[in-house]
């Protein structure tokens, strides 16, 4: 039995079937050669030069609110990482706390709204504010995690640690 000696596949004829080197081109004796040659182990590409920077990261966590926190917490590289875990928690962690402050000043607004004019004025005043503040700390917590300062929430940060270092 003959091996092409260019793939190391087996040869029935004048010309190898898979790669189409000539037959007699295999070294060995009388068109004979040895074994295919083994082939080199995989081996895959370190974690770390596949990904992103760990300040990138950290502020993606913080980009589309729970989505992305829990994005970093299932993919792998980023998932051990326990600064990458931090800012994905207190993301997940602080956009659920303003959903649920967004559930309360609704509620609120219904009240405000029955007030004739003064309680519209009220009414988008809150919400204004609201959506302002909700603005400016997702930015403000992107801005801190991209120049890789560590700022803790009042509440929800504490609780970030807490599942961070688990």
């Amino acid at each position: 039995m003959a091996f092409c000696a260019s793939c190391g596949a087996e040869v029935q004829g004048k010309f190898c079937a898979k790669c189409g080197a000539p037959a007699g081109a295999a070294s060995g004796a009388a068109g004979t050669a040895g074994p295919p040659p083994p082939s080199a182990p995989y081996v895959p590409a370190p974690a770390a030069s596949a990904g992103l920077e760990e300040n990138v990261a950290a502020a993606l966590c913080y980009l589309l609110g729970v989505l992305t926190g829990v994005l970093f917490l299932v993919i792998e590289p980023y998932s051990r990482n326990r600064v990458i875990r931090f800012h994905a928690f207190q993301s997940i962690f602080a956009w659920i706390a303003a959903i649920v402050i967004g559930m309360v000043l609704s509620t609120i607004s219904y009240i405000f709204v029955s007030i004739p004019f003064i309680g519209w004025i009220i009414y988008i005043l809150l919400w204004t504010a609201f959506s302002l503040g909700i603005l400016g700390l997702w930015l403000f917590l992107m801005y801190k995690a991209y120049n890789k300062e560590r700022f803790v929430l009042p509440v929800v940060g504490a609780w970030a640690e807490k599942q961070a270092q688990s």
